[in-house]
């Protein structure tokens, strides 16, 4: 009889990499577990991961010693060719049984069924189920493939010969099933029920796991460790609440910051230590970045998230007194903030204006040029969006912070942080007494940098942002760096979603065949030599409606409606919610499902006539009723839809086309377009061709018919 019993299975290993931990442990017990319920083992259990830096496990509950043994039917082969004219096994069925494991003695068992067109031979046999021993062999070894190293190493075995690779050397295994070892090995360990605790904390050297629902537990008191990754990171997070609430401070909120610290000890003990002010005067974004990126510290943030001279720790051991602790982390920051003011100072003595020749020397790529090339590209576009926009006085200002926003570049702090670059080019920019509409516009022209990012804070920065953006796409494109597959080295998505949310959030009057053609001027004197970007630069256009598609999609509209205005390939963005809106309530109207289905196949008849112009219609030949109908309500109805759009009503001028809902569905009715008579052919597609014009000013109204 099967017995159902708890599993526990860790593997301990020397340090594991801190960035990679949390999903080494994940993948750990999710592939460890569908392997034992894809073979039977496991089919209602419950799976708990646990992960510490020097540990990866899982519990499995409700794992049976051996799965149930499965009926299985299987082909043999066609009747005709199993046996022969008297009935009996002919060769070929013999040798395909002995290859099952069978002989002649069970072919008067077999089972005769159609199979198509011809009677076949099937085996009905019994597979038994997998032991937990092989099971879990099987699902470990799975287990450890499936993980997502980052790199593997290759390590000696014990025994000074074998050699195996893992991501780090692997010392103990354990299996238990309740109480009971399952006899399994990998990576050179045999499966036992001892791991070890923490390196300098734990109660015995070698903890001895009692049963698999005993594992957190004894870790915990035996081993001093919180072996799950969740518990130890709630942990941290309680432990840094409470440390900055008796300082009446909250420290900094990273997520990744504390996944990895999660990652780096296996007990925390969170301390708060300080150092001195004077380093205060040094811009917080430096210091932050200093602690958190090189030490894993927590900055420590007043009610105004302002930054104080108090950070916390996360140590990985308790002792009684801290003090030791405390003095040697506060020593090993001291350098590095020391150096951050060295950078800082240092900078401050050159102006970001006589940094510029010096970007002349940085080369932004191969085939197009230096940075400061670059930056005077930008600072034309940028000068050209200023002028469109607010006239003179913006355009210098967009001009001046372009050709400056790139400086930062070249500093010492930006050398060591290049996460600070903009940051950086902002203080430095109110050092030399530049205007604050200048110095924000040079750290915020990289926004946004990231979806749900903010926008550039005023016109100054959206005109450099946009300049930017676009300098960057009409290169990129220009010499075929185009995005493929999951790889975008430049960030053009980005940089294509950056243009889209600055011109429809900030509802700028610019078209977007107009700005391209300002980028490319700019770049023009850059691009020569590089012949086949023409045809490339024509798909910018068709990648930047494409990611607006995307992005609209990810909102709160439908397919339908993003492809009836995204389709027309509107060339002002900011108009786009509006246009979305408009369509989303003509679909509501009673007269949207006829009208759409109208224009869908007067689109259809228009497509197989050449010709272009503008379509006109001779009243003196209209003849029937229902066309004589169709014009006078155009007549009436076109003028007003028009007028709506012109103003930016998009909802009026979809409104105003209900009215055509009973001529146009009178004219299908009752009229010949493709009449034998040529003058009267053509009349009546150029009344179709004024209908499609005039219903399809603000959407592809066709794109609603389903």
């Amino acid at each position: 009889m099967m017995s159902a019993k708890n599993l526990l299975v860790e593997l301990f290993v020397e340090e594991l990499p801190p960035k990679a931990l949390k999903k080494l442990g994940e993948s750990f017990a999710a592939t460890l577990a569908a392997s034992l319920k894809s073979q039977g083992l496991a089919d209602q259990s419950v799976v708990t991961s646990f992960a510490s830096p020097r540990r990866l496990a899982v519990h499995v509950t409700a794992v049976a010693d051996k799965a149930a043994d499965k009926a299985v039917q299987q082909k043999l082969m066609p009747v005709a060719v199993a046996l022969d004219a008297s009935g009996n096994a002919t060769p070929a069925l013999l040798k395909k049984l002995a290859a099952l494991g069978a002989d002649a003695s069970v072919v008067p068992t077999l089972k005769r069924q159609m199979d198509g067109k011809a009677e076949a031979l099937f085996l009905d046999s019994v597979v038994p189920g997998a032991t937990l021993a092989a099971g879990l062999q099987t699902a470990l070894e799975a287990a450890l493939a499936g993980l997502p190293i980052p790199k593997v190493m290759t390590y000696q075995l014990a025994d000074g010969w074998d050699s195996v690779k893992f991501v780090r050397p692997a010392h103990k295994l354990i299996a238990l099933h309740g109480a009971d070892v399952v006899p399994i090995s990998v990576l050179g360990l045999n499966a036992g029920r001892e791991t070890q605790g923490h390196r300098f904390e734990a109660a015995k050297p070698v903890v001895s796991i009692r049963d698999a629902d005993s594992y957190a537990e004894q870790m915990k008191t035996e081993g001093a460790v919180i072996a799950s990754f969740a518990e130890r990171r709630a942990e941290i997070v309680r432990q840094l609440n409470a440390a900055a609430a008796k300082e009446n401070l909250k420290p900094i909120e990273d997520e990744a910051l504390l996944d990895e610290v999660t990652a780096l000890v296996e007990r925390p003990n969170v301390l708060t230590c300080q150092f001195e002010k004077e380093f205060l005067d040094v811009p917080q974004e430096c210091l932050i970045l200093t602690m958190k990126a090189n030490q894993k510290y927590f900055p420590l943030l007043d009610a105004a998230g302002k930054l104080t001279n108090k950070f916390l720790v996360v140590s990985n051991i308790s002792p009684t007194d801290a003090s030791a602790v405390i003095g040697g982390n506060e020593r090993v920051v001291r350098p590095r903030l020391a150096d951050a003011k060295f950078f800082f100072d240092q900078d401050r003595k050159k102006s970001l204006a006589d940094r510029i020749p010096g970007l002349a020397k940085v080369v932004y790529h191969n085939k197009l040029g230096t940075q400061g090339e670059r930056a005077q590209s930008v600072a034309a576009i940028a000068s050209a969006i200023g002028e469109r926009l607010d006239g003179e006085t913006l355009a210098q200002q967009a001009d001046q912070a372009a050709l400056l926003s790139k400086a930062d570049l070249l500093t010492d702090m930006v050398g060591e942080f290049p996460e600070l670059q903009g940051t950086m080019g902002r203080y430095y920019a109110l050092h030399d007494g530049l205007p604050v509409e200048i110095a924000n516009a040079i750290e915020d022209h990289y926004k946004p940098k990231f979806a749900g990012d903010t926008l550039p804070r005023g016109q100054v920065g959206v005109c450099v942002a946009l300049a930017d953006k676009l300098e960057t796409l009409v290169g990129m494109f220009w010499i075929g760096q185009l995005p493929t597959g999951d790889k975008d080295p430049f960030a053009l998505r980005r940089h294509a979603l950056g243009v889209i949310r600055l011109l429809i959030e900030r509802d700028l009057p610019l078209s977007l065949e107009w700005l391209e053609g300002c980028a490319y001027h700019a770049l023009e004197p850059r691009l020569t030599g590089h012949l086949d970007g023409g045809s490339r630069l024509e798909k910018l256009a068709d990648f930047i409606y494409e990611r607006l598609a995307g992005s609209l999609r990810e909102q709160d509209y439908s397919a339908l409606e993003v492809d009836a205005v995204v389709s027309l390939r509107p060339q002002r963005l900011g108009d786009i919610p509006k246009r979305l809106a408009a369509v989303r309530a003509f679909a509501a109207l009673p007269e949207a499902a006829s009208l759409a289905a109208a224009n869908k196949r007067v689109g259809n008849i228009l497509k197989k006539v050449s010709g272009g112009g503008t379509p006109t219609v001779d009243a003196a030949l209209l003849k029937e009723p229902a066309e004589i109908a169709l014009n006078a309500a155009l007549a009436e109805v076109k003028p007003k839809a028009d007028a709506a759009f012109d103003k930016g009503d998009y909802t009026a001028s979809l409104q105003a086309l209900a009215a055509l809902k009973d001529p146009v569905d009178a004219f299908f009715d009752n009229v010949m377009v493709n009449a034998e008579d040529a003058a009267l052919r053509a009349n009546r597609l150029g009344l179709l061709a004024i209908l499609h014009q005039a219903m399809n000013r603000v959407a592809d109204l066709s794109k609603l018919s389903a």
